[in-house]
């Protein structure tokens, strides 16, 4: 069987040497194997939050669009509405 090809990218990163003991010192204590494990995991984490939040609001905006629409610019009811207001209609006059 041969090895799985899977594409792979590298990131590499300057920081202060303190900064990297900081982040060292929270992948142990986060039961990190290592930093590198540490930055992907949280990375990863941050960047789906971010991504989701911002899936959010713009859903959120297109439906308020929507809504605001619909209340500025209703469509004329169709046949089954009207049939619905006249029979509500002819309920509440008995």
């Amino acid at each position: 069987m041969g090895a799985i090809n899977q594409d792979k990218a590298r990131f590499d990163t300057r920081l202060p040497k303190e900064q990297k003991q900081f982040f060292e010192r929270a992948a142990m204590l986060g039961g990190f194997r290592n930093l590198t494990d540490f930055v992907i995991v949280t990375v990863q984490n941050k960047a789906k939050e971010i991504i989701e939040e911002t899936e959010r609001i713009i859903t959120s905006q297109k439906d308020q669009e929507v809504f605001f629409n619909s209340l500025i610019n209703p469509p004329k009811p169709n046949k089954d509405l009207i049939t619905a207001k006249d029979d509500y209609n002819k309920l509440i006059s008995k």
